[in-house]
């Protein structure tokens, strides 16, 4: 039990779903209590609170937050309250504006929405330019939210088609080689695109829509020579294109389209010795207008919480393998 030295009254007036604010049996009241020492009580279209005098101002400040996305006709969500806790925490909330509406709801009637900081600063990014670079660890969710993102551009009819490709570096891109017809060839490296299609749309539907083109998911190597109009197109893994083929890539872009690029620069997995075209896209496209770069790291992991430390762990050691590194040049000279 906190020590009450402070209480005060958060008034709900003119909310017309309590639920979408409460959650079921008051859950979302009372993950806020497990995140924040205070205690609160529901009384009619008030929430009475008690506790610390910041604890309270805190909580006051994400009640805010639910408040606005459940007058919107937002379902929040303990996981809700928890980004706004930290939004409140951090005082990125915004006025009370601290969990984001809705992106898109997927085929389950889950409402899908930017978690944290990164990601919604993602969907800024792709909503407000053609090109967009999304460079971020596992889980990050950048792929997931392309895709989303081209799933309801294209339920809203502002792009024709949908156009998703991965490079094949296990195959080392020589496709031919492999038994098959192309989709027994290609579908195990683009089985993670499928799966977040199939998350998105009904079942059957992605299958019609591969049938009529509407979606297409395809190798990097198929894109060369092609002109990419009305369509929303998603390179993913791009760490593993080089420098060639990503600019072939981009250079596939046409009119009325928008085009995201995500990779991990973690990850790369080409040949010792050659450059990753990801990062040399990095360099060369700050600051372009009309291109966005946008970099997720493990704050935006929203995988199991172990994830988050797993990348972290991996990016210490590979920044302690680059100065020791350095230092061994330094003592060569």
């Amino acid at each position: 039990m906190p020590s009450i030295t402070s209480e005060a009254t958060f008034d709900l007036g003119g909310l017309t779903d309590p639920l979408k604010f409460c959650g079921h049996r008051d859950q979302n009241l009372n993950a806020l209590e497990a995140l924040i020492p205070v205690v609160l009580r529901l009384d009619g279209d008030r929430v009475h609170v008690s506790g610390d005098r910041s604890a309270v101002q805190h909580a006051q400040d994400v009640l805010g937050s639910m408040l606005s996305a459940a007058r919107r006709g937002t379902q929040v969500t303990p996981d809700d309250v928890a980004l706004a806790v930290r939004g409140a925490h951090a005082g990125t909330n915004d006025g009370g504006n601290g969990i984001p509406q809705t992106l898109a709801t997927s085929a389950r009637g889950r409402e899908i929405r930017p978690k944290t900081a990164g990601q919604r600063a993602l969907v800024a990014a792709v909503d407000a330019n053609t090109l967009t670079f999304a460079i971020g660890s596992a889980g990050t969710g950048k792929t997931f939210l392309a895709i989303v993102m081209a799933v309801r551009a294209l339920k809203r009819r502002e792009i024709a088609r949908i156009v998703l490709s991965r490079p094949a570096v296990e195959a080392g891109e020589k496709l031919g080689f492999l038994p098959g017809d192309l989709r027994e060839k290609v579908d195990p490296y683009l089985r993670p695109l499928y799966d977040a299609l199939a998350e998105m749309l009904e079942d059957g539907t992605t299958q019609k829509y591969l049938e009529r083109g509407t979606i297409e998911v395809a190798p990097l190597a198929y894109m060369r020579g092609r002109t990419l109009s009305d369509a929303f197109v998603i390179l993913d893994e791009a760490q593993n294109t080089s420098p060639e083929q990503l600019k072939m890539f981009l250079t596939r872009l046409g009119a009325n389209s928008k085009m995201i690029v995500t990779g991990d620069d973690t990850q790369i997995d080409l040949p010792r010795g050659q450059r990753s075209g990801l990062l040399d896209a990095e360099r060369l496209f700050t600051g372009v207008d009309d291109i966005a770069l946008v970099r997720l790291d493990e704050a935006d992991v929203v995988r199991h919480p172990l994830v988050g430390r797993i990348v972290a762990a991996y990016d210490r050691a590979s920044v302690e393998r680059a100065a020791a590194a350095a230092a061994v040049r330094d003592l060569s000279r």
